[in-house]
């Protein structure tokens, strides 16, 4: 991954759709907000997208199969995961990734999908971590 991509990560808002309305936001290197800690239970999380594989642009149709095909991937992993409505936005606001916030499934359930879906990178963590950014060429 370069660095102008590295940079586009950390730049990003991880954002959380919240079931009593509005968003809570994620930031890399910095500590969940307690609105989301509180459904955690202390299991580990994830925020992941199928939309542009390889930092690639995609129609928008294939993107939304490709995410259609990670959410049942995400529900066959079963295990009391949550699957969270979410959205990556960039910092000047020039994209937008629909994407899921995942509570309950580790890196070793989430690496395999990320791949599959062509990303490079994904941001987790668990409740006593700040959220971190898991490139794949570095896994």
């Amino acid at each position: 991954m370069d660095e102008a991509l590295l940079a586009a990560f950390r730049r990003t808002d991880y954002r959380v759709r919240l079931a009593e309305g509005g968003w809570a936001s994620i930031r890399i290197d910095q500590p969940l907000p307690p609105r989301l800690l509180s459904r955690l239970d202390g299991r580990p999380w994830a925020f992941i997208t199928a939309w542009n594989p390889r930092s690639e642009r995609v129609p928008r149709g294939r993107n939304r199969q490709a995410q259609h095909r990670l959410l049942a991937a995400l529900r066959e992993l079963g295990g009391g995961i949550a699957i969270h409505p979410a959205l990556g936005v960039a910092e000047d606001g020039q994209w937008r990734e629909p994407s899921l916030f995942v509570v309950g499934a580790d890196t070793a359930h989430v690496d395999p999908l990320a791949r599959q879906f062509g990303q490079h990178a994904y941001v987790y963590g668990t409740a006593t971590s700040p959220a971190r950014l898991r490139r794949l060429d570095e896994a």
